[in-house]
C-alpha cells in the first residue's frame, strides 16, 4: 500500500503515534513484530518509535490493526490511511489529497466547504471521475463569491461590454447563468486571474465537462491529482 522510499516524508509529517506506526506497517507485506516495526522506522529515519510502547498503540487503535503472527492492518486501517492520503500512487499524489484536507479547516463558508469536503471524499475513495467534478464546483464557487462580494459592479460592466443583452447579476446565482468559459475570460479582463491561470483553469474546465457527461472516459489518481492541484493553488488557496 505504501512504498518503502515513500514512508520517510510520511513518518516526518505532524501525525499522530498510531498514524505513523499504520504508515510503517503498511510497507510490509503481512504481519509484522514490533522489533521489524521500529527498525523500519528507523531506516526511514525516525527513531522515536523505539521510545514507544508500540503494542499499546496498536491495541488501542479501534480495529485499524490487529495481532495475528504479527501486527497488520484491517480494512478499517486501510481505509482510514487512505483518508490521510495514503494509496499507491505517486507522492505527489498523496500530497494533494494531504494538502487539501489541511486546506479545508480555513475554509468558513459552509457552502464551499461542502464542495470541497465531498471532492476529497471522492478522491480518496478512488472516484476520480466525481472528484474532478466536485473539485471544480468547489473552485467556480469561490470564484463566484469573490466576484457577488468584491468587484459586481465592474463585472457587470465588463459583461454588458462584451455581451449587450446581459442582465446585470445581482445575486452569486445571477453570475452563475453565465457560461463558466465566459466567466474565466471575464475575470481574466477584470486581472481577477492572469492569462496563464486561465488557460490553465479552462484545461480543468475541459476535463471537468468530460467527467461530468455520460462517456467512455478513464482518468488515472495523478491526472486526478494534478486538477486538483492546479485548483488548489490558483483558486483555493489564492482567491479569497
Amino acid at each position: 500500500m505504501l512504498k518503502s522510499d515513500e514512508l520517510k516524508s510520511w513518518l516526518h509529517k505532524d501525525l499522530t503515534r498510531l498514524d505513523k506506526l499504520l504508515l510503517v506497517i503498511a510497507t510490509q507485506n503481512g504481519g509484522v513484530g514490533v522489533s521489524k516495526i521500529v527498525e523500519v522506522a528507523g531506516s526511514a529515519g525516525f527513531r522515536d518509535v523505539k521510545k514507544w510502547n508500540v503494542s499499546a498503540i496498536l491495541g488501542g487503535s479501534k480495529g485499524k490493526a490487529i495481532r495475528t503472527n504479527g501486527w497488520e492492518l484491517t480494512d478499517a486501517g486501510k481505509t482510514h490511511l487512505r483518508r490521510l492520503g495514503v494509496s499507491s500512487v505517486s507522492p505527489g499524489a498523496m500530497q494533494v489529497a494531504f494538502d487539501l484536507r489541511t486546506h479545508l479547516a480555513s475554509i468558513t463558508d459552509e457552502q464551499t466547504r461542502d464542495f470541497v469536503e465531498e471532492a476529497i471524499r471522492c478522491y480518496e475513495a478512488e472516484l476520480y471521475r466525481s472528484a474532478v467534478v466536485m473539485s471544480w464546483l468547489g473552485a467556480m464557487d469561490v470564484l463566484q463569491k469573490f466576484v457577488h462580494k468584491r468587484c459586481l459592479l465592474e463585472f457587470n460592466a465588463e459583461a454588458s461590454r462584451v455581451n449587450s443583452k446581459w442582465k446585470a447579476a445581482v445575486s452569486q446565482d445571477d453570475i452563475g447563468k453565465m457560461g463558466e468559459s465566459d466567466f474565466l475570460d471575464r475575470i481574466e479582463a477584470l486581472s481577477i486571474i492572469g492569462k496563464n491561470v486561465k488557460s490553465q483553469l479552462k484545461a480543468c474546465l475541459d476535463l471537468r465537462n468530460g467527467c461530468g457527461h455520460p462517456n467512455s472516459l478513464k482518468i488515472s489518481v495523478n491526472r486526478c491529482a494534478a486538477h486538483i492541484e492546479i485548483l488548489l493553488q490558483n483558486v483555493f488557496e489564492k482567491i479569497s
